[in-house]
């Protein structure tokens, strides 16, 4: 029998590619970024920048240039990514700019900004010749291989504040291991998507959890613990727990299995008393947080930690204005580690719940794109890039806010820093990728018509 025109399924309807919305919301952006840069200069010195102006058409040019990218080249992406990409970015550099009020022997704002403008022109690199994102299913072990290369390269440096997680030449410093993350996320999509049905039905059962062969589990275990001894002999304890999570995350989204999820706390646990006990640096910290007051109660005043938690006490609900804070009492740390307790003090628990959305919706935004793919590694890909902002997040509030020991990480986007700044607009970059895959119309299927004699003769 010949297929009928009523057995033809009727065509997916057409989604709305939302690009003006995009554009409205970046608007809303750029402008809300000029009124905090205004703001602080009117609370510091009664007087709007003068270079407000200049402040508003260099975020705007580039908010513009990277909304064009995707316009053209990923005209389906989810419209919600890039603005809030840029919001948070435009927020990080008036709060570094009001940081820098306090030291201008030490002015970061226009090195961030440069950082930023090299970050959006590698998001419209990565948006306009990355035209399919399971082309990066092909090089999986050269980005593992990579990964490892640069994580390594830092141990034969210094260490910069008890951590060596940097490489310093000449003037020009950058953290290798944020791009590891990028590398290692892939590596892990590409080699779960490959194995993910070996990995959760085959192997030998233990109780209740069911264990894979040691072929397939092997190989990924073997270079994740490669990749942490590697971090722990750099001291780098908040990278390290943000790849174990995201080891963790990736294994549980790709079998389906939740017992990996209580190996993964088993083994989290394990793994930071045994750090926590050899390891100086790492000791420091925990001791300082069970008790962040202890250097208060030794005459030796507040700690870090101590001084972020009385910035987020001042800050109270609406917080005490932009500009109008205390936090750089925190010390050397305040532009990077520590930012957030400018934002706690300055924009108070109402403000600082506003960004916490803001991470809570590109990562959901992240997560709904993967789940639309029908690809495995598209799908992991995109889980495991949300995945790395929302455990940055996680380690970096929590250290802040005295819940976790202090980590030394960057707040996406907020912080002073020039490799993580580029690193998170790669990752804003491929999940623009994976959602306009996601969202773009597929073709409607085409019916094929098998000859009556044939199904005759089957029978």
């Amino acid at each position: 029998m010949s297929a009928t025109t009523a057995d033809t399924p009727p065509p997916a309807p057409r989604l709305p590619k939302r690009r003006g919305v995009e554009f409205s919301l970046l608007v809303g952006a750029v402008l809300i970024c000029v009124y905090g840069y205004a703001a602080v200069g009117l609370a510091r010195n009664d007087a709007v920048p003068h270079d407000v102006l200049r402040y508003g058409a260099g975020l705007g040019v580039l908010a513009l240039l990277a909304h064009l990218a995707v316009r053209f080249c990923a005209p389906y992406a989810d419209p919600l990514l890039l603005p809030i990409a840029v919001l948070l970015n435009g927020l990080g550099l008036v709060l570094i700019y009001r940081l820098d009020l306090e030291t201008p022997y030490d002015v970061a704002a226009p090195t961030q900004l440069v950082w930023s403008t090299l970050g959006v022109g590698l998001f419209i690199v990565a948006v306009v010749f990355l035209r399919d994102h399971r082309v990066l299913q092909r090089y999986g072990y050269v980005s593992v291989a990579a990964a490892l290369a640069l994580m390594t390269v830092p141990i034969f440096f210094p260490a910069v504040n008890g951590a060596k997680i940097w490489i310093r030449i000449g003037g020009l410093s950058f953290q290798p291991g944020e791009f590891a993350k990028i590398l290692l996320a892939v590596f892990f999509a590409a080699y779960l998507a490959a194995n993910h049905n070996a990995l959760a039905y085959t192997g030998r059962r233990i109780w209740k959890l069911q264990l894979p062969t040691g072929r397939v589990l092997g190989p990924i275990v073997a270079i994740w613990l490669l990749s942490v001894v590697v971090l722990v002999l750099e001291r780098d304890l908040g990278t390290s727990l943000l790849f174990f999570g995201l080891f963790v995350i990736m294994l549980y989204v790709a079998t389906g299995r939740t017992g990996w999820i209580a190996v993964g706390l088993l083994l989290a646990a394990a793994g930071a008393v045994a750090v926590g006990w050899l390891e100086p640096h790492v000791h420091g910290r925990i001791e300082q947080w069970l008790d962040p007051f202890a250097t208060i109660e030794a005459g030796q005043g507040p700690s870090q930690v101590a001084q972020s938690l009385f910035a987020f006490a001042s800050g109270g609900m609406l917080g005490a204005g932009l500009g109008l804070g205390h936090s750089i009492l925190i010390g050397f740390a305040a532009k990077s580690d520590f930012i957030l307790a400018t934002a706690g003090e300055e924009l108070g628990l109402v403000g600082l719940t506003g960004i916490f959305l803001l991470y809570a919706l590109m990562v959901a935004r992240g997560y709904r794109a993967g789940l639309a793919l029908r690809d495995s590694f598209g799908r992991l890909l995109a889980v495991g890039l949300a995945s790395v902002i929302a455990l940055q997040v996680f380690v970096i509030a929590g250290g802040v806010m005295g819940l976790i020991p202090l980590t030394g990480m960057a707040m996406p986007f907020l912080a002073q820093g020039g490799s993580s700044v580029v690193t998170n607009w790669i990752i804003v970059a491929l999940l623009i990728r994976v959602s306009d895959s996601a969202r773009e119309p597929r073709p409607d299927p085409v019916e094929l018509e098998i000859p009556a004699p044939v199904l005759e003769e089957e029978r």
